[in-house]
């Protein structure tokens, strides 16, 4: 293949100021040609930014027409050499694709401005009891607390009284003093997996893991970062039912998803039926 003029043009280019891409009155001069085919300045407007130097805005805008060009090369000559079929079924796909890119886009606004995406509890729950052979679960969960504390700066007793006892008065004053912990959740009312657990604690190996999974049980580990106060509250197994709680945001987008498809099927029967009534649409006999 042989080389066109526009690497003459691009020499020419990259002699003179990038300034001379902003200039209005040039905008119609074109930087580069492939045969019928122009690249004028609007076409590299957004190669240049206000922090990038003359020097790689140069390099930049050099890449870039080589680029266009090696593709209008190569489109051309597949014109040129494609047979008749082969050009018919691309410009096919290509404006089938076009059409795809507009009314998805279209679809998609109309669905965003007309789903209703707040999933009621009782529609999750609703949903849950009709569908539990699929929210089994895979691996543990535990609800837990923990801290992390270097147990010289604390009455150690005292807190541990405090932090296993877990009442109203101790959780507010547990919660005064969290700031000193060096790590620490007082949340045990959630459900988390036992992975994510042991990703928090690094004292927690696979010769003592197994303590997690004993409900009602308190943990006290210790290594080089310090003392950990861990207590067990409630214990779910593998294979057992997920509480609702833990698996509602799934839900959510179930029915979200489900209620965006019905929306869809809607909405295109109402262009159809909307189309017909304005005459914009009939199907001749």
């Amino acid at each position: 293949m042989r080389r066109s003029g526009f690497l003459v043009i691009s020499l020419i280019i990259l002699s003179t100021s990038c300034s001379y891409f902003y200039k209005q009155e040039d905008d119609l001069n074109p930087l580069a040609r492939v045969n019928d085919n122009f690249l004028y300045p609007n076409d590299v407007a957004h190669l240049f930014t206000e922090n990038i130097s003359e020097e790689d805005s140069l390099i930049r805008l050099s890449n870039f027409i080589n680029k266009w060009a090696t593709e209008q090369l190569l489109v051309d000559g597949a014109k040129r050499n494609l047979n008749d079929e082969k050009l018919k079924r691309f410009d096919d796909l290509a404006s089938q694709y076009k059409n795809d890119l507009y009314s998805n886009a279209y679809i998609e606004a109309l669905v965003t401005r007309n789903i209703d995406t707040v999933v009621s509890w009782s529609v999750a729950e609703n949903y849950f009891n009709e569908n539990k052979e699929i929210f089994k679960l895979n691996e543990e969960l535990i609800k837990f607390r923990y801290i992390n504390i270097d147990e010289n700066r604390f009455e150690l007793p005292d807190l541990k009284t405090k932090f296993t006892r877990f009442n109203d008065e101790d959780k507010k004053e547990l919660d005064s003093i969290a700031i000193q912990f060096k790590s620490y959740s007082l949340n045990d009312s959630i459900w988390i997996k036992v992975t994510q657990a042991i990703d928090k604690i690094p004292a927690i190996t696979t010769e003592n893991k197994n303590e997690l999974l004993k409900k009602s049980n308190f943990i006290q580990l210790k290594d080089s970062l310090g003392l950990y106060l861990m207590q067990i509250e409630d214990v779910l197994e593998r294979n057992s039912l997920a509480p609702l709680e833990y698996v509602k945001p799934t839900i959510d987008q179930i029915v979200i998803n489900k209620r965006k498809l019905e929306l869809i099927k809607e909405l295109e029967k109402d262009i159809i039926t909307d189309a017909i009534k304005n005459k914009q649409f009939e199907i001749f006999n």
